[in-house]
């Protein structure tokens, strides 16, 4: 394969084939997952079993957690009670309520 002269290319003609050269990684990287995917449920399937069954259910195995607290202003608003608090519950623990009071 012969490969272009880039030492005499503009740097706009570099960038743009960067663009070209990342774009047909990307491609390539997503037709090889594809096949390698495609020659794994092959052989799951010539034993009898699919990729669920070799690798697993994917997803998530965290259970989602339910909500705690809720905005009284605005009922849609709710909190876990993990992680960094909403604004409306810092502004309301400003204004001197307690947070068992924006307690469900």
């Amino acid at each position: 394969m012969a490969l272009p002269n880039i030492s005499k290319l503009s740097v706009n003609e570099l960038n743009q084939l960067i663009k070209e050269a990342q774009a047909t990684i990307e491609k390539r990287k997503r037709e090889q997952k594809k096949a390698l995917l495609e020659k794994f449920r092959a052989q799951a399937a010539k034993e009898g079993l699919s990729l669920d069954d070799v690798l697993g259910k994917a997803g998530s195995k965290r259970k989602k957690v339910s909500p705690k607290y809720r905005n009284p202003a605005d009922p849609a608003q709710t909190w876990t009670g993990r992680g960094r608090k909403p604004l409306w519950v810092v502004a309301a623990l400003k204004s001197g309520k307690k947070l068992q009071d924006l307690a469900i």
